[in-house]
């Protein structure tokens, strides 16, 4: 009950956090950025291009794009559109174009993700995506989950939920000392260690929000499908990850993952509309193995659809998500790798030959993805993220787990922009 309350509390600190920061004062509110449309017309093999489609304020470095994202041109049109359509003829709409638009979205984020489009669900969230998939898993009593330590706080409350209602038993599993030293196989051997006949989930996130540290999924994945060859089906352990800090980030598939549920929202690295998400199933066939916890909009469509939470939604945004998975696509996910990786290298680099800087986030990319976490020796990581705001340089700090400066390079940012991180650092050094 006491890591319960914990983390109830931790998560309610992070939404009263959230609704004290909206209260800017004129002066320190985002100017407007660009036009929804720009003049040019897009080249999506020019980053310079690439950065026009986005309406960003100018003059600051936008080094926040874990925490929300900005839309591109394609998005905005998309949900200009929808929103005048809705606005116009809003029942008309949703009846006669709603189904359409819905598969729109599902085969999209299919085609995305490598994966099946009936094991495709929609949510409005990474969180709900969370509860949807560990709140409705047909789990008994005294079965066992194993999660890493530290793990998210939205697996964590889910999960401590189900030891007190269902009475299932979750170990967390310290997987690192010191994350920039985390080594994968002993990540791998200690998780593996704790596996007994009891055990039906692994529930892991794949890129830690706090350190930046990237799991070796594939490597886990397949060590416990060397497990579930010898068990019973009822008996065999589910990989699910929460993926949302490499969706969008890796070109990768879930097939290529190895694990049988994968969870993101569409608002951070996919640069897609805020309150949209997506949960993933290998095969349409492990949604059998999940309950409905909100029931679905009709009771004849796919099972991923059928695990999609009913009710009425926000649908020029969720419609619009297949727009941010086309215009991804046209870019090139490999791409979109490359370039992420080549940035975030380079800033860890800065960063290290900064005297009282640490860097948390290993610099191997088989470890590490988009985020890059540090600290400064002596200030309180809020306090630094705050300060360099102020001057212009968006980043933010973790608020669960490893306390840590976030940075996170895009396809937003050039190498200038890290340049005027570290002169900022400088200053509040």
């Amino acid at each position: 009950m006491k890591r319960r309350e914990l983390l109830v509390g931790a998560a309610l600190g992070v939404g009263a956090a959230a609704v004290a920061r909206t209260g800017l004062q004129a002066s320190e509110r985002p100017q407007e950025g660009g036009d929804d449309a720009t003049d040019a017309p897009f080249d999506p093999s020019s980053w310079e291009s690439v950065r026009a489609q986005f309406a960003l304020r100018p003059g600051v470095v936008h080094l926040a794009a874990m925490y929300i994202a900005t839309h591109p041109a394609p998005v905005r049109a998309a949900i200009e559109r929808y929103r005048a359509a809705l606005d116009g003829d809003p029942a008309r709409t949703v009846l006669d174009e709603g189904s359409d638009r819905r598969r729109d979205v599902v085969r999209e984020a299919a085609r995305f993700f490598g994966a099946p489009e009936e094991g495709v669900a929609l949510t409005d969230s990474t969180t709900m995506g969370l509860s949807v998939l560990y709140q409705g898993l047909r789990l008994q009593p005294g079965d066992e989950v194993i999660v890493e330590d530290p793990s998210y706080y939205s697996t964590l409350i889910n999960l401590m939920e189900r030891t007190e209602r269902t009475g299932i038993v979750v170990h967390e599993v310290r997987i690192y000392q010191q994350p920039e030293a985390a080594d994968p196989t002993i990540i791998r051997d200690a998780l593996l260690a704790r596996v007994t006949p009891r055990t039906r989930l692994l529930a892991l996130t794949w890129v830690h929000s706090d350190t930046g540290l990237k799991l070796p999924i594939r490597d886990i994945a397949d060590a416990v499908a060397d497990l579930n060859r010898r068990r019973p089906e009822p008996e065999r352990i589910l990989v699910c990850v929460d993926g949302v800090h490499g969706f969008g980030v890796h070109d990768t598939t879930i097939g290529a993952l190895g694990c049988d549920f994968f969870v993101a929202g569409g608002h951070k690295w996919v640069f897609g509309p805020r309150g949209t998400g997506v949960v993933y199933a290998a095969n349409e066939a492990l949604w059998s193995r999940v309950g409905a916890i909100i029931p679905p909009f009709g009771l004849k469509s796919t099972p991923g659809l059928m695990r999609t939470p009913g009710g009425f939604h926000s649908f020029e945004h969720r419609w619009a998500l297949a727009d941010a998975f086309r215009f991804l696509r046209q870019i090139g996910l490999v791409r979109v790798e490359a370039r992420t990786r080549e940035l975030a290298t380079a800033l860890k680099a800065k960063l290290r030959s900064l005297d009282r800087v640490r860097v948390l986030t290993p610099e191997s990319p088989d470890l590490s993805a988009g985020i890059v976490a540090f600290t400064v020796a002596g200030k309180e990581p809020v306090a630094v993220a705050k300060a360099l705001r102020a001057r212009d340089v968006v980043v933010s700090a973790s608020a669960w787990g490893v306390p840590s400066i976030r940075a996170t390079p895009s396809l937003l940012n050039t190498e200038a922009d890290l340049d005027r991180l570290v002169e900022a650092l400088r200053e509040v050094l």
